[in-house]
């Protein structure tokens, strides 16, 4: 998801910048607190992009990977509900579908890392075929980049360390 550089984003895409930031830094305890909070102040009904970007980056600061899966799993429900007028708005320049590879890659990772290959390599494939939404820039070519980086993970077997899906 990247940033028009005409549009200012919202208060609450600012906000959760600032935790990605976090997050990056190394403060993962920070961002998940940062995240925790600002997921109270949206609700489970609230804005569908804030619920996306949140979910999307609160996965992303989790250290138990069915944690991570459950909000990958929120960010890819919320994305759906997410029109690109909606995103504009935000200030957003990419379409709603470029959000699609790296939410579909992401949860092709927590479940290669949980042992269920099978639904890896759905999301691995909805991934791939939605990353022509992504732009011919940095962002499009680190996604596209870690989507061939899991299809040779996923060519190789499951992980030696598999958590093991539990349904």
């Amino acid at each position: 998801m990247s940033a028009s550089d005409t549009t200012a984003p919202d208060a609450m895409m600012a906000d959760i910048g600032r935790g990605i930031e976090w997050g990056q830094s190394g403060e993962r305890e920070r961002a998940r607190g940062l995240f925790a909070e600002l997921w109270e102040r949206i609700g489970p009904d609230g804005d569908a992009l804030h619920r996306c970007a949140l979910a999307h980056s609160m996965a992303d600061v989790q250290d138990d990977v069915r944690e991570e899966l459950a909000w990958d799993l929120r960010a890819l429900e919320a994305a759906d509900l997410i029109t690109d007028e909606r995103a504009r708005q935000a200030g957003l320049a990419s379409p709603v579908a470029a959000f699609y590879p790296s939410l579909h890659l992401n949860l092709a990772e927590a479940y290669r890392k949980l042992g269920d290959l099978d639904r890896a390599r759905d999301h691995l494939r909805r991934g791939r075929a939605a990353a022509g939404e992504l732009g011919d820039d940095g962002y499009g070519k680190m996604i596209k980049d870690g989507l061939s980086r899991l299809a040779d993970r996923l060519a190789a077997g499951p992980p030696a360390d598999v958590i093991g899906w539990i349904a």
